[in-house]
Formats: C-alpha cells, structure tokens, sequence
C-alpha cells in the first residue's frame, strides 16, 4: 500500500457523514460477545489508554473496561481534555512514564491524537514501552488531514509548520512495535494518514467503523486482545 503525501487530502464534509455509523457498533458488541469474552487474557500488565483531540478518560471508558475484564491493568491519564498541544503533552507523559515505577515495559493505546502521542513516547522512551496500538491514529501531516485541521489554524497554527515537525521527528527510527488500526470509513481523519510508510515494524490493520466508532469496535477490541497477548520481540 503506497501513497505520496500530496495524494492525501482530509475527509469530506461528506466523509463525515459516515461518523453516523457509529451507533452499530453496539449491537456487533452484543453479537460479538462470546468471541469477546473468550478473547486471550493478561495477567495484570499495564496498559495505558489515551484519548484523542477534544476527548477525556471518559471516551476510552468502555475500553479501558474490557481490556480490564480481560486481566489488564488499563489507566487513563491525568491530563483531563486531550487539548493537542502536542509538545507540552508529550513533555508531561514522558515524565509520568519515567517516574511510574513500572516493574515492566508497559503498553500503550491510543486513540487518534491519542495514539500519535503514544507512537512518540515510545519513540523517545523504548526501554519503557513494550508496544503501541494506534486506532485511526494520523501519523502524516499531524492535523492537517483531518477534520479538525481549521481548529487549530484558527488557534493560529500553521499546518505547512506542524507538518514538518512530524516529518522531522522521523528522524529518530520508531523501535518499539506499532500495530495501527485504521479504517477507510473514518470520517474525520484520512485513512490514508494513518499508514506509516517510514517505520518498518508497524503493521496496519483495516476495520469497518467510523473514526468515533473505533473505541466501541468489537472488531479493534478483539484484534488489542489479541497484540495485547502475543508476545513481542525487538
């Protein structure tokens, strides 16, 4: 799957009309619950969950509960609304992860901003991190293919800028393993964003939801159970 950044281009006013798929992620959870609840279990490892742009712990809440259930340790954070000050974030989640104290590498989550944060903590902290899952997580161009590129131009920031910041932290190799789940049906971030071209051990997995839809996707949860219990080596 290739593509070239001047290919990408934010989701449609109509694309976003797919975000109404989201309430049928509830019926496929009840349908799927038995593949669900069978899933491969954890033995207390912990998990981190972070939520994405304009989102809190209460958005990944539904999460956090079932890979709990499963025998996770899975903690939000602490930082209330995902803002997207991205620097700033980044600075308060490597210091908590530094001084946390885990006796073993911990997992990482996230959802949209979310998983871009998690990708970049790992990508400076690696001894600290055993793996990420990013769910329609944008790691092209930060904000600029997504639905909520005119928020932050309003706020004053310049795309063409955040998007060579990106770029520029490439220059660190990603070590830590990535899973990015992605779907073609998001409609507030290009799908094309999420696939990582430039970091070779990441693989992508498509699913069928809506971007809002990916914290409720029976189908993203069993294939976390299923990363979450295998094994990883570097």
């Amino acid at each position: 799957m290739t593509h070239t950044k001047r290919s990408i281009r934010p989701p449609s006013r109509g694309a976003l009309l797919n975000e109404a798929l989201t309430p049928l992620q509830f019926p496929l959870m009840f349908l799927q619950g038995p593949r669900l609840a069978a899933a491969p279990r954890g033995s207390g490892q912990p998990v981190l969950v972070w939520p994405g742009f304009g989102a809190g712990n209460g958005s990944t809440l539904a999460l956090r509960g079932y890979l709990n259930f499963l025998g996770y340790r899975a903690r939000g954070w602490r930082l209330g609304e995902n803002n997207g000050d991205v620097l700033q974030i980044l600075d308060v989640l490597k210091a908590e992860l530094e001084n946390a104290g885990y006796d073993e590498p911990v997992n990482l989550v996230g959802w949209s901003l979310g998983g871009y944060l998690a990708r970049e903590v790992a990508r400076e902290l690696p001894h600290l991190v055993k793996q990420v899952i990013t769910l329609g997580s944008p790691v092209v161009g930060g904000p600029k293919y997504t639905a909520v590129a005119d928020v932050f131009v309003r706020r004053g920031e310049s795309m063409e800028d955040i998007e060579r910041l990106v770029d520029e932290r490439y220059d660190v190799p990603l070590e830590v393993p990535v899973t990015a789940i992605y779907s073609k049906a998001d409609g507030v971030v290009a799908w094309q964003a999420c696939i990582d071209e430039r970091s070779p051990n990441v693989e992508h997995i498509e699913v069928f939801s809506s971007h809002t839809g990916l914290g409720f996707s029976p189908e993203a949860y069993l294939i976390l159970a299923q990363r979450l219990a295998a094994p990883q080596t570097r």
